[in-house]
């Protein structure tokens, strides 16, 4: 007799190929609309299924976890970023967490390299420019950037992603320093041509252009407080493709439209997609739609891995990117 299909509901629209698969392969309900679910919608998928496949839409916390039924073993969830689950709570509760790391590293590195080049070189207001017809032609000191080569970019977090803007940063003939959890080992810092700095409010007042890579975690909620912010010199800009409340995000707007931070690139937000709405009215930032890693190729290797991660957990076996309180 054929062993029974594991049930997994797919909490939005992932790229077909990852959809044909997952239905070969497993019982699988989708989401039809791509709309994202809500608490109760949440919830009795949470009863009925064997597997849920979440992403950061999807709040997974403890109430909702009191709430899900004895079926509910794993929670794969699309992505590298859980702060959305309450990975203790599932733990204790005997469910599993997965996860997607390593896959968006390259993709959104190059979306931070991007934003960095269009700050420094005022990309977006020469676009304005054009788009509202008021060019007036050229000017030896008209829309005047800066050099990217020379500038010290600090970088905070530096993990895949975080080493993957430093390889870029280099190759721009930027300086790179680095402030992280724990000092790399020194063949990476030599790869990297990185300087450590122990404090991070050393490393952040003295550099060009900051890239935020870090995590949200308790202990980087907020790491850049308006006391924080009021370290960076005028003229540096900050970059932001990890998660919207390591910044205080009211402290940043008042300094963008003070003129005491000359920039900021954010392609996510304290709350979520509710960006607070005085940054659209200022030049001198670059506002994504959390971009970092849409790319194609970066979408179905994310749902390869949760295919993997299911796929193992169904033959009994701890799925590969398990994800345990103590890593985080």
């Amino acid at each position: 007799m054929a062993r029974k299909r594991l049930s997994v509901v797919v909490t939005r629209r992932l790229p077909e190929a990852v959809e044909k698969r997952m239905a070969d392969l497993f019982d699988v309900e989708l989401n039809e609309t791509d709309e994202p679910m809500s608490r109760d919608a949440l919830a009795s998928a949470m009863k009925r299924a064997d597997v849920l496949v979440p992403t950061l839409s999807d709040t997974i916390d403890q109430a909702l976890l009191a709430q899900a039924g004895e079926r509910l073993r794993l929670i794969a969830n699309y992505g590298a970023g859980v702060d959305h689950i309450d990975v203790g709570t599932a733990r204790q509760r005997g469910i599993l967490v997965s996860n997607t790391p390593g896959v968006s590293a390259d993709d959104t590195a190059d979306m931070a390299m991007a934003m960095i080049v269009s700050l420094s070189r005022r990309l977006p207001e020469g676009v304005r420019l054009m788009a509202a017809g008021t060019w007036e032609g050229w000017s030896p000191s008209a829309m005047l950037g800066r050099r990217i080569a020379g500038l010290r970019l600090g970088i905070l977090g530096m993990g895949r992603i975080g080493q993957a803007v430093a390889r870029r940063a280099n190759a721009f003939g930027m300086e790179v320093h680095y402030h992280n959890r724990r000092r790399l080992h020194d063949d990476i810092e030599a790869e990297l041509t990185a300087k450590y700095w122990e404090s991070l409010d050393q490393m952040v007042s003295r550099v060009d252009v900051l890239s935020i890579n870090a995590p949200h975690t308790p202990s980087t909620f907020h790491l850049m407080n308006a006391r924080r912010l009021k370290l960076m010199k005028s003229d540096a800009v900050i970059i932001n493709t990890s998660r919207g409340e390591v910044i205080d995000e009211n402290a940043l707007t008042r300094m963008l439209r003070a003129g005491e931070i000359a920039g900021a690139g954010l392609d996510v937000y304290e709350k979520g997609s509710e960006g607070n709405p005085r940054l659209r009215e200022l030049e001198n930032v670059v506002l994504l739609p959390h971009m970092g890693s849409a790319t194609v190729e970066g979408r179905i290797e994310m749902g390869e891995k949760v295919i993997i991660n299911i796929k193992t957990f169904d033959d009994g076996h701890r799925p590969p990117d398990q994800v345990v309180p103590g890593m985080l």
